[in-house]
């Protein structure tokens, strides 16, 4: 059985909404409304990032991501790996008897690891201030739905495996925005505005694999990471220095997306992968003059 997400692609996808999916007017005002709202996280940081830090350089967004792709798993070594525990003796009879060691177990604990690397790049102040970003709940929305596609899109590599875990992740996922979206102040009509987002999360990730395939314009991406990102109104991307931060997450999303691709099935399953350091981008602060 088709798992939930991959059945809506498909769904929309017969009804032909690949190359544009519009965001319902009436969110475009939630998210003008809670323009200020920082997004909440089950995992946080402890940074909140503006537009641009004081004292900070702007980046040379020009040059950025043009570096050869590879794989993004953790070595052995890794303190970020997250290992599954071992048990022995009676424990691990109980547990084992408890179907801890299931397969469908073992699926739910390495997408609870993915999702903590999704919301870990997306939480950070690094993502905001490189491609110059206000961190706002519809930004940081766009973004989690950005990276829920990019692993998404490499699960589905795995076949009917890589299907079932993804369902597992969207579900996390799911109860994660809920949370968020409560946060930042919607108590009433909870269940409208999540059905909302569910159909911009289906239309963005319709519209991110149809600007991947190779017959897609060159400048695709481009337009749907404007449309899906940075746009708050849904209008045409610019064409002068301003565009520069959208070509630049244009180029960091095909460059995760092949990353992602050369990373092993065992780094992709239990989570032991990292997403590119963003930090390393961003200039060092100028030291105060004395």
């Amino acid at each position: 059985m088709l798992s939930r997400w991959s059945r809506a692609v498909y769904n929309l996808t017969k009804l032909g909404l690949q190359q544009k999916m519009e965001a319902p007017k009436d969110l475009y005002s939630f998210y003008r409304h809670h323009s200020k709202v920082s997004a909440a996280a089950t995992v946080t940081t402890d940074d909140s990032p503006g537009k641009a830090q004081s004292g900070r350089s702007e980046v040379n967004l020009n040059a950025l991501f043009w570096s050869k792709p590879c794989s993004l798993a953790l070595a052995l070594d890794s303190p970020l790996r997250i290992e599954e525990p071992k048990y022995v003796g009676i424990r691990h009879v109980m547990l084992k008897l408890l179907l801890f060691y299931s397969k469908q177990s073992k699926s739910i604990r390495g997408a609870n690891v993915v999702y903590r690397r999704i919301i870990s790049q997306v939480d950070k102040p690094a993502i905001y201030d490189v491609f110059q970003l206000e961190k706002t709940f519809k930004t940081t929305f766009s973004l989690l739905v950005l990276h829920m596609w990019l692993c998404l899109r490499r699960l589905k590599e795995e076949g009917k495996e890589g299907t079932e875990f993804g369902q597992y992740l969207y579900e996390i996922y799911n109860h994660d925005l809920e949370l968020r979206v409560s946060k930042a102040g919607v108590n009433l009509l909870l269940s409208k505005w999540m059905k909302d987002l569910e159909k911009i999360f289906y239309g963005n990730i319709v519209a991110y694999d149809a600007a991947m395939v190779p017959e897609a314009q060159k400048d695709e991406l481009s337009k749907v990471m404007w449309r899906n990102v940075f746009s708050d109104d849904g209008s045409q991307m610019p064409s002068d220095a301003a565009a520069s931060a959208v070509q630049a997450m244009s180029r960091y999303t095909r460059r995760e997306s092949t990353c992602l691709s050369l990373t092993g099935k065992e780094a992709i399953f239990s989570g032991n992968f990292v997403f590119c350091s963003l930090e390393s981008y961003l200039p060092k602060p100028e030291n105060p003059a004395r």
